[in-house]
């Protein structure tokens, strides 16, 4: 159903724009970052001379009480002698040169050394802990920092426990499934280095850590915008690997194209710099008077890439003007430059008045006084600095406006003019939407480490019209896919449900996102598994919400329920059975802490109801007990209920008495 065929209209979607706006929001962080683009290749012979797979590396922390795998590569046909505080293992290299020895389960604790000997030399791995391994894969919202979430200054200054540690795989991909990682190093948690770990896995591994007391190992797989496809093997994509590697020739060609036109456009300018010093050293761009003759010009607010400058990434200029009057200039203004992807310095007149650092998602408003500004046409200088992915001044048109202190905003309706300076070309492949190649390069090379389980936060990708409801079946055989891989068939997953948010997407008819939801929840019905609701904690104009403390919160309380077995309120009230009574539907839940109202009362929002034609009404909803009873004056004769029906269920306020809020549902007759 979601196979091949599925694929070849992945590879007609990169040739076309379905809702540019929301596919840019929903991947555009999936470029954040290096990418590590890495070509499958036949395997072959290791070079003489033992080695020990990445994951076996200093500050290693391995899965307590369950047998340790370790492996590598050695000389084909060699013995490979395996040590840990005082247990021993041994494996022969086969023809390819892999071996694979099993130590037997440990206690928590450490650190110790492991080491291997292939009886001519010695590897040895240093500050080895005991205690629980987690995966946490997904796209951008699980690859999302602590530096990037709410309260990072504080989160980071009190992130100081070395035996939480943390091992980021690079971005990377393959044809066919690989030995090896790209790379990655184990890092322990300290102010200096916990700000790049991934926040949901941080602030879950806090809450552990402080419950059970055993080191935390955080291996970090993600890539974001990715689609789950690109998690699976290619069995379970049912994919065809040789229409994979024709798909991603044929997209290298057109993305050679593409940049082509990109580099013919650059040419106009004979000579690119970063900055242009003038004589007392300052940026000559910034200065009030320039002649920008030479400069382009540009929409604004607009992503760059839109506008002739495909797979450009780095610095480059933007000036405008505005015009004051006397009194405007001597009052001070606000500059409202819209969201600028990723960095800007700015300035007005010639003088720096406001710099941000790495917030492509954040609005510019910087307050001007009036000593940088005077009567008649101000100069405006925008120095904007792109890591990757889209680059430039984006965002809502209103956010682009000059404030007179005391007066009304205004637009800045100068026309835009705009330079390139220190750039470079980079293809967007979007391998990371392609099926089995994020699965080849990230996930096959682990296979075998032992793990306590996955965390896994992915679904907008893959939350689109028509493929939404598909996302039940796949997420139910990914998950059944990797604990066979991993020969742990009750490997427990753990996941969150995805946030509110405002794509502009849905309608009263239909919703994609409350269809990822459903599929997700109805994921529940696989043994060892567990959800984290999250529509409350969202923010509906960024699909990067901040609030990962309660992600992580939750997804630890899911686990003290599913993997160490407490009884805890690990998930709000979850829909059970509908009974109609005339004109009113009563509903039952599982809930174990009760049903409540997020402010208080009995009166429930949020919720719709549906006679035989499924047209859904809203309704009013009250809490009886351990029932809710849903009615509307204008649906007579109810057969379906639904709560949460929208891709940003902002009234929705059904939760239980620890606070967790009710999962969306719908109740809908078998048709």
């Amino acid at each position: 159903m979601y196979g091949n065929a599925q694929f070849h209209n992945y590879d007609a979607m990169w040739g076309e724009t379905i809702s540019m706006e929301f596919a840019r929001r929903c991947f555009c962080f999936a470029a954040r970052g290096f990418v590590a683009v890495v070509m499958a290749a036949p395997a072959v012979h290791a070079e003489a001379g033992l080695q020990l797979s990445l994951p076996f590396s200093d500050g290693a922390v391995l899965q307590r009480d369950r047998v340790i795998p370790v492996w590598g590569r050695a000389t084909p046909g060699t013995r490979v002698h395996v040590r840990f505080d005082g247990a021993d293992a041994e494996a022969r290299a086969d023809a390819h040169g892999r071996w694979r020895a099993t130590l037997p389960p440990h206690a928590s604790g450490g650190p110790w050394t492991l080491e291997a000997s292939d009886g001519r030399s010695v590897r040895k791995v240093r500050d080895v802990l005991i205690g629980d391994v987690w995966l946490c894969s997904g796209q951008s919202n699980m690859e999302f920092t602590v530096s990037q979430a709410q309260n990072a200054t504080e989160e980071i200054a009190r992130g100081d426990d070395p035996t939480i540690r943390h091992f980021k795989i690079p971005k990377s991909w393959a044809l066919a499934p690989a030995d090896g990682l790209a790379g990655g190093t184990w890092v322990a948690a300290t102010p200096r280095t916990v700000g790049d770990f991934s926040a949901v896995c941080w602030f879950f591994a806090r809450t552990i850590k402080a419950r059970t007391g055993v080191p935390q190992g955080l291996i970090n797989s993600t890539w974001g915008g990715s689609r789950i496809e690109a998690w699976m093997d290619s069995r379970t994509a049912n994919a065809n690997p040789q229409s994979i590697a024709d798909a991603v020739q044929r997209q290298e060609k057109e993305e050679a194209s593409r940049l082509a036109v990109t580099r013919r456009r650059l040419a106009h300018w004979r000579t690119m710099s970063s900055d242009v010093l003038d004589r007392a050293g300052h940026p000559a761009w910034a200065t009030e008077t320039l002649d920008e003759r030479d400069w382009a010009p540009i929409d604004v607010p607009r992503y760059w890439e839109d506008q002739g400058y495909y797979g450009m990434d780095g610095i480059a200029w933007y000036r405008t003007h505005f015009r004051l009057s006397a009194e405007e200039a001597a009052r001070g203004v606000t500059l409202g430059l819209g969201m600028i992807d990723d960095s800007d310095r700015t300035w007005i007149n010639g003088v720096k008045i406001g710099e941000t650092v790495q917030q492509w998602n954040g609005a510019r408003a910087y307050r001007v006084s009036s000593s940088a500004l005077h009567e008649g046409l101000n100069t405006v200088a925008i120095r904007v600095e792109d890591l990757s992915g889209g680059g430039g001044i984006h965002g809502d048109a209103a956010q682009v406006y000059v404030q007179p202190d005391g007066s009304a905003r205004r637009p800045l309706i100068e026309p835009w003019r705009f330079r390139p300076a220190a750039v470079s070309l980079v293809p967007d492949y979007r391998q990371n939407e392609v099926p089995t190649l994020l699965y080849n390069k990230m996930i096959h090379p682990l296979l075998g480490y032992a793990l306590r389980g996955v965390l896994w936060y992915q679904g907008e990708a893959n939350a689109l019209p028509g493929q939404a409801l598909v996302y039940r079946e796949q997420f139910a055989d990914l998950i059944r896919a990797w604990r066979a891989a991993w020969a742990q068939p009750e490997l427990p997953f753990l996941w969150v449900q995805l946030a509110n948010f405002r794509t502009g997407e849905d309608t009263p008819a239909a919703s994609p996102w409350a269809e990822l939801r459903e599929s997700q929840s109805a994921t529940l019905a696989l043994p060892h598994t567990g959800q984290a609701v999250s529509i409350d904690i969202g923010n509906p104009d960024d699909i990067h919400p901040t609030d990962k403390q309660d992600v992580g919160y939750r997804l630890a309380q899911a686990a003290r329920r599913v993997v160490f077995g407490e009884s805890v309120a690990a998930g709000g009230p979850v829909f059970q059975a509908i009974r109609i009574e005339g004109a009113r539907a009563l509903l039952t839940f599982d809930a174990p802490e009760g049903l409540s109202v997020r402010g208080g009362g009995m009166r429930v929002s949020g919720f719709e109801v549906a006679g035989a034609d499924l047209h859904y009404q809203p309704a009013e909803a009250t809490i009886n007990g351990d029932s809710i009873v849903v009615s509307s004056p204008t649906v007579a004769q109810p057969t379906a209920v639904r709560y949460a029906w929208s891709d940003n269920p902002i009234d929705a306020n059904l939760i239980d008495r620890v606070g967790l809020p009710a999962a969306p549902f719908r109740s809908e007759p078998k048709r």
